[in-house]
């Protein structure tokens, strides 16, 4: 199967303006589409160019012994809905950089962003950070161009840093993967060279509402900006939701719980909870099968692991090989909010996944693939998922289908909600009502808010521009 990305269609988002003040934006990104464009074919994973699969183990790795591997985990988690499982999974120990570069005009922060394509993008191009980037690509093991404005972010001036922090990514399929999230601030006249633009903070955060435009990685940069920077730099409030979202984003009084009571709750949870994830040969995994083509769950459910070759103009490389993991279905991402004493709070989920460092990070409400559910015991479907599903459009105050990370996951995408409910009375020992100012200072540390609760944090912040 092969594709080719071309441009879109007309953008799609939550909340459509009568006329879209960044058409530019759009047009510019489709532009260099058409210069630049991307194509994927999928190929059996047998025959990856520059990958060996181990004849004993089934286990896929580069011929550099660099980048990634794919493996095999067995997992155990005593008391869960699913006390154990095997599964594969993506094996990345190297720590990348994610960097936005930032420059002051005036009053407005504006950072470089880059229209950077990824084979598993659903239009191939998409906004990303300025540096976007494994050790392996910046080492030159892939034997392409030098990685542009990383020397900003390998030696930075402590006093020109914003951000500076390491996190996760999806816990369910890669292990133990981080990356170094940064904003650096320059005073450098940067003109920026083909396929990189400025953009102001206000102008990424209204294109955060149109499906499959800005990429996972600069959301979750953005979301460890602090949020009263956020705030500060948003137009005028507008309706009371939109008052509440900014008095959640800067600190004082209004919390249901001050941050020691979360901490306490978040390690408790993590000391109560036993995870074991071993890793283990692809072959003779139970209930997953390994051929020529592809790996995949004889349910046909969950994901697989496949193979493409990619050509692509306007990339350090231009053409190479590799595997993917492939969701079998497009997941559901959302927050139930409320206003508490006219501050408005998030419900955070204390989410268990195999991939973690430390067990258990904070979560949307809901994270789940639907398609997958009826598989599955009914105790492990999400206590929340209905109530979201069903939520009246005037409650419903985000929704955007927004792509999950393109470099290693092919065409996963999932839909990013925030819903407002009058009900508070849902906590329980895995659920607690936070602010967003609580999950800001929560992002100055790793491990403790996972990759999908930074996105919809940023589409929340986001939702201050009005526009």
């Amino acid at each position: 199967m092969t594709e080719t990305t071309a441009p879109p269609g007309p953008p799609q988002h939550g909340r459509l303006a009568t006329a879209d003040p960044d058409a530019d934006i759009h047009e510019w990104l489709a532009d260099w589409r058409r210069q630049a464009p991307m194509r994927v074919d999928v190929v059996p994973l047998a025959g990856l160019r520059g990958w060996r699969q181990d004849s004993d183990t089934g286990v896929l790795a580069h011929r550099s012994g660099r980048f990634f591997r794919v493996e095999g985990l067995s997992v155990e988690v005593p008391g869960a809905a699913v006390p154990r499982w095997d599964q594969p999974v993506l094996h990345q120990p190297e720590v990348g950089i994610l960097g936005l570069l930032a420059r002051r005009d005036g009053d407005t922060l504006r950072v470089l962003v880059q229209a950077k394509a990824e084979p598993g993008n659903q239009d191939g191009h998409q906004l990303a950070p300025t540096v976007q980037a494994t050790r392996s690509n910046w080492t030159g093991v892939h034997g392409g161009r030098p990685v542009p404005f990383l020397h900003h972010f390998r030696d930075p001036d402590p006093r020109r840093v914003l951000v500076d922090v390491r996190q996760s990514e999806h816990g369910s399929w890669f292990l133990r993967k981080r990356n170094r999230n940064m904003v650096v601030l320059t005073d450098e006249d940067i003109v920026p060279p083909p396929g990189f633009r400025w953009l102001s903070l206000a102008q990424l955060h209204r294109l955060l509402r149109h499906d499959d435009l800005v990429n996972m990685d600069i959301r979750t940069v953005l979301s460890c900006l602090p949020a009263e920077l956020t705030a500060r730099a948003a137009g005028p409030a507008g309706d009371a939701f939109t008052a509440a979202l900014r008095r959640s984003c800067r600190p004082g009084p209004g919390s249901r719980h001050h941050t020691g009571e979360l901490l306490h709750w978040i390690t408790d949870v993590r000391s109560r909870t036993e995870v074991d994830a071993d890793r283990t040969a692809l072959r003779g995994q139970a209930a997953w099968h390994l051929g020529e083509v592809s790996l995949r769950h004889d349910s046909g459910l969950f994901f697989e692991v496949i193979g493409v070759d990619v050509d692509a103009e306007g990339r350090e490389v231009a053409s190479w090989s590799q595997p993917m993991l492939r969701p079998c279905g497009q997941g559901v991402v959302a927050f139930l909010a409320t206003r508490l004493d006219g501050v408005l709070h998030v419900l955070a989920h204390a989410r268990v996944e195999p991939g973690f460092v430390d067990v258990v990070e904070l979560a949307p409400t809901v994270q789940c693939t639907p398609a997958t559910l009826d598989y599955l015991p009914a105790a492990a479907r999400p206590p929340f998922l209905d109530q979201v599903l069903g939520a009246p459009p005037e409650r419903v105050r985000f929704r955007a289908l927004l792509s999950e990370e393109g470099g290693r996951l092919y065409r996963a995408r999932s839909s990013y909600l925030v819903v407002e409910t009058d009900d508070v009375d849902l906590e329980s020992d895995q659920y607690r009502w936070v602010t967003l100012h609580q999950l800001s200072e929560l992002l100055r540390h790793s491990n403790y808010v996972n990759v999908s609760a930074r996105s919809l944090i940023a589409c929340l912040r986001g939702l201050l521009d009005a526009g």
